[in-house]
């Protein structure tokens, strides 16, 4: 409760009061705007470091909420990932190597979101030479079903990795791709 005192005799007086309750005497206006501010200085630091520690608890927050998303979201994903690039490493250890008469394996790359990618030349082979559309068409439905039946593929089942098959010709020209996704797996 805010007090106005009286210049002459010092009683402490209401803050509607006009008059001093003691000696009668007109209490000043300006001791009530004294009295104000000195209560209004306090408030304004109050309501600083109250907005301050509501800055600082926000941002403590959004610290926990990035620590906990880091830990909880992110702590699975590098799993399947690290172990793409382990089996990656390991294949590009005896690469590159001749699975058929035509055919060689270049090098194997692990990208992020749980893609897999064989690189393959068809050493015969020259573009615009072959009918791509033709060969793709063929490899395919056997590329599929070896993922959806070999039992060593059951971790890339698991996991949802899309595998893809890069195929160049003899002079490192692009022939064709084939993605095989999750959904044509399972």
């Amino acid at each position: 409760m805010i007090m106005k005192q009286c210049d002459k005799c010092g009683t402490n007086n209401t803050e509607n009061a006009k008059y001093c309750l003691n000696c009668g005497f007109e209490l000043p206006i300006n001791t009530v705007i004294e009295s104000q501010e000195k209560e209004t200085i306090p408030t304004k630091k109050k309501k600083k470091l109250n907005q301050a520690k509501t800055i600082l608890g926000a941002v403590v927050g959004v610290l926990i909420m990035f620590g906990i998303q880091q830990f909880f979201f992110m702590s699975q994903a590098p799993t399947i990932d690290k172990a793409m690039m382990q089996l990656a490493s390991e294949i590009n250890k005896s690469c590159p190597i001749m699975i058929d008469a035509e055919t060689r394996l270049d090098n194997s790359v692990a990208l992020p979101n749980h893609l897999f990618v064989y690189n393959y030349t068809l050493i015969n082979v020259e573009a615009g030479t072959i009918d791509t559309l033709q060969i793709k068409s063929k490899l395919e439905p056997i590329i599929v079903n070896f993922i959806k039946t070999n039992p060593q593929m059951k971790q890339v089942r698991d996991e949802k990795v899309t595998i893809s098959y890069y195929y160049k010709d003899k002079n490192a020209k692009y022939l064709f791709q084939i993605p095989v996704t999750p959904q044509q797996y399972e």
